[in-house]
């Protein structure tokens, strides 16, 4: 098989949604003297809305923040003002990025097989093109990030779970959905892959360990390394056999048993390196 390999950025490609996205955040607030700051399980709640954006939306009708901020009667007033935080939390995420961050295991390695096998290779992110660039060029090599293409959820009308973002990134890479492997992290990211007909890895991180991902190919703890730790399958239609780490064929043999699932309505199918 020769298809596309499409990650998303936050929670896949990094793991920094509940530490640097949040301290961003809480940065925009204390320089602004509004007496509120996201603490780690409050912050963890909304990741169930895809985009910072969206998620500071939430803050209009939660009457912790209203006894806290006089928040504007007026949406459009409202709207300017949350634009306003994006912009600069951006800015500040982007800068502790800069910083420094650890890709999570086997990303840089997939990536690299999938440009040495002719296999395309995107970034599709609900997130702002100016954070997602900022951590890939932080977290992957330069050969690595010339290699991609990048898709945000600026160029489309709605975000995941919404496909667009992924049904977009397939056109711009000129393949069939069906020839896409996706690797993401939430079940929104997981029914956005989903609904554009594309397989879906699932890397759950700890935040969303525990969530339903039944639409997933495969959900396992990693996509690890050799001779690493080994990774753990934990659930998924289409199980392999067992792994210590995922590759490109594998990766390849997981697209070819789903695309039989969903045609079939197969359970459950397995093979491959033991």
């Amino acid at each position: 098989m020769s298809g596309a390999l499409i990650f998303d950025c936050d929670g896949v490609v990094v793991d920094v949604e509940t530490t640097r996205h949040r301290q961003a955040f809480n940065q925009v607030w204390r320089e602004d003297g509004v007496d509120w700051q996201w603490g780690e399980s409050d912050y963890a709640r909304t990741l169930v809305v895809s985009g910072g954006r969206e998620r500071l939306r939430l803050l209009y009708e939660d009457p912790r923040f209203r006894a806290v901020f006089d928040v504007p009667a007026n949406p459009d007033e409202w709207d300017r003002l949350v634009a306003s935080w994006h912009r600069r939390k951006t800015r500040i995420y982007t800068e502790m990025v800069r910083a420094g961050v650890t890709c999570r295991s086997g990303i840089r390695r997939l990536a690299a097989e999938a440009i040495a096998e002719g296999w395309r290779l995107a970034v599709a992110s609900s997130g702002a093109r100016q954070s997602v660039t900022a951590v890939l060029r932080a977290a992957l090599p330069p050969e690595v990030v010339a290699e991609l293409t990048v898709i945000t959820g600026e160029q489309v009308a709605r975000k995941k779970p919404d496909p667009g973002v992924y049904l977009l990134a397939a056109q711009e890479l000129g393949v069939r959905n069906e020839e896409c492997v996706v690797v993401e992290d939430t079940c929104n990211g997981m029914h956005a892959a989903a609904g554009a007909g594309m397989t879906c890895v699932v890397t759950p991180t700890a935040v969303n360990f525990h969530d339903d991902f039944y639409r997933a190919a495969l959900v396992v703890t990693g996509l690890g390394e050799p001779g690493g730790p080994p990774e753990v399958a934990i659930g998924g239609r289409c199980w392999l056999r067992a792994r210590a780490w995922l590759s490109l064929d594998d990766l390849a043999e997981l697209a070819h048993l789903d695309t039989r699932f969903r045609s079939n309505g197969l359970a459950r199918a397995g093979g491959g390196r033991t």
